[in-house]
């Protein structure tokens, strides 16, 4: 794209370095043809008819003629509102000079002459039409850049949705069905623990299923307890990470309102405590805090784990991406998606060092 906005740029300059050579040899015929005629004794007809022409053809570029003293002998092609004053006359020719050189008309009387001139008003504005044209190529293609993107990105959240939508329906027929002995189990052994394990892996399971279905659709942000969303998380993740993790939760002694969708922030909390569980390869320590900060409602996940590099920071969250050998590259996209889009908050890495650890940080707006 650059190579196309310089090749404009060039090709237009090159154009109008042509037309500035013309005007300049066009000036020329015509300080010849004014020498001629005040040399020339008794000219023919054709001659005088000639030289007219010349002069008359001249309809664009201003000329100006002065004598030694800076009297005006003649001027031409100049805007109107220099005609009335002698003195902007002579100051215009002296500007014109400044960018030509003016010419000496040399006569045999020693009454000599100089011819200033200037480029046309078309040419002058010409000038900028490289940059003008470059400009809008350019802006062209950002258009074009931004447009393709857009319609990529749509594609790609559309295929995104059909396939969590499909692996919800996938999901569902075996979880039925598993529900259904889950309620023969529990008539033969109400009490055991086992049991009820079960019974809380099948109840994750359907959320799974749920959050897959919601892909796609607008939420309902009908939850409000932001405190309790995050313990139930809490408490269910701790029971099925490595004992060799610390993990520990802060929470504010008070509860925090905010409208949210459960199953959706559920799935972006077990997101990035997998990625941090992930990180640290089952061994470290893990704390999750909640807290405010000017209105917003802040959510840090900090682990000790691998850390990342700058480029793994930068595409942490890019569809596809994954410093994993197993996984698609889906849970952070996801999650951003969930906190962007659903519940218009935002989700980063806020620091991170490799070998030390990463802390995300997810961002609710209350207002």
């Amino acid at each position: 794209m650059t190579l196309v906005v310089v090749a404009i740029v060039i090709a237009s300059t090159l154009v109008i370095n042509y037309l500035k050579r013309e005007e300049v040899r066009r000036v020329d015929i015509l300080v010849s043809a004014l020498k001629f005629q005040q040399e020339a004794t008794s000219p023919s007809l054709e001659v005088q008819g000639l030289l007219l022409r010349i002069y008359s053809s001249n309809t664009t570029i201003p000329v100006i003629i002065l004598d030694r003293n800076d009297q005006i002998i003649e001027h031409k092609n100049i805007s109107k509102e220099y005609e009335n004053s002698n003195d902007e006359i002579v100051a215009l020719a002296k500007r014109m000079a400044k960018k030509y050189p003016p010419i000496e008309l040399e006569f045999s009387n020693g009454n000599n002459q100089f011819l200033y001139y200037d480029n046309s008003k078309i040419l002058n504005n010409l000038q900028y039409s490289p940059f003008l044209l470059g400009f809008f190529v350019l802006c062209y293609f950002l258009f074009s850049f931004w447009f393709l993107r857009t319609v990529k990105k749509t594609d790609e959240g559309y295929l995104w949705a059909g396939l969590a939508k499909e692996t919800a329906h996938q999901i569902g027929t075996p979880l039925s069905s598993m529900m259904g002995w889950m309620e023969i189990m529990k008539l033969e052994n109400p009490d055991s623990d086992g049991v009820h394990e079960i019974e809380k892996d099948i109840e994750r399971l359907r959320t799974i299923s749920e959050r897959f279905s919601k892909i796609g659709s607008v939420p309902e942000l009908n939850d409000t307890n932001f405190n309790e969303t995050i313990k139930e998380n809490y408490d269910y993740l701790k029971t099925r990470i490595s004992r060799k993790i610390d993990f520990t939760l802060l929470l504010p002694t008070y509860n925090i309102l905010v409208p949210h969708n459960r199953i959706l922030m559920s799935w972006v909390i077990e997101n990035l405590v997998k990625n941090a569980v992930d990180a640290m390869k089952g061994e470290g320590t893990l704390q999750m805090s909640v807290f405010e900060r000017n209105k917003n409602i802040l959510v840090e996940v900090k682990d000790n784990g691998s850390g990342m590099t700058k480029y793994q920071a930068q595409n942490a969250f890019k569809p596809g991406y994954s410093t994993k050998k197993r996984g698609w590259g889906l849970g952070l996209s996801l999650a951003k998606r969930v906190v962007q889009e659903y519940h218009n908050g935002d989700i980063k890495i806020s620091q991170t060092e490799v070998g030390k650890g990463t802390t995300f940080r997810i961002l609710i707006r209350k207002a």
